[in-house]
């Protein structure tokens, strides 16, 4: 009899614990699963100037596009080896998260509903060859009040208008054991 408690015991916990997982309570991620998961169709880019070797892109999101994803796919097809943005814009909804140092892990913070982009910004560096997309942003509710963290999704609706200056010389990131994290080191080099 105990351990037909036990049974449904557990079974109540694994059912509590997804629920809230599924209503984005206590959803706790590694860095390594953090990366880009969605798809950009209705980009679109355009070279706004050149200033000696740097440049500078307007990278536009639409409705439907994830832009994490988007700004990792125009990393990847102009070759950006370094890079740092800005953005304002609107989403349908986001997932964002904050780093505990402690757990080495990532809180997710889930954006539901139509929300304004107050301010985007990031860098992408090369890691392992690749490029890499850091960004944080903040976002603002009907009523005024905003929330903010490290940019895991971000759900376009209608425009998201990035402002990306790209560099030159490469940033590396490397891994760095302390945290789980990939941070930009000046002095590596691939």
């Amino acid at each position: 009899m105990k351990s037909s408690w036990i049974a449904v015991a557990l079974v109540a916990f694994a059912f509590i614990t997804s629920a809230g997982a599924q209503a984005g309570q206590d959803v706790w991620l590694a860095p390594s699963q953090t990366g880009p998961h969605g798809q950009a169709p209705g980009m679109k880019v355009q070279l706004l100037g050149e200033s000696g070797q740097q440049k500078t892109y307007a990278v536009i999101f639409h409705t439907g596009d994830e832009a994490y994803s988007g700004l990792y796919e125009f990393a990847r097809e102009y070759h950006v080896a370094a890079a740092h943005f800005t953005a304002i814009g609107a989403l349908s909804g986001a997932r964002l998260a904050w780093f505990d140092p402690a757990r080495k892990m990532y809180r997710q913070i889930a954006i539901n509903g139509q929300v304004e982009v107050l301010s985007m910004i990031g860098d992408i560096a090369l890691n392992k060859g690749k490029p890499a997309v850091h960004t944080h942003m903040v976002v603002g509710f009907p009523d005024g009040s905003v929330r903010g963290g490290h940019v895991l999704e971000a759900h376009v609706c209608p425009t998201l208008e990035v402002m990306v200056t790209v560099e030159p010389n490469a940033m590396h990131r490397v891994a760095d054991p302390a945290t789980n994290l990939t941070l930009i080191d000046p002095s590596a080099h691939e």
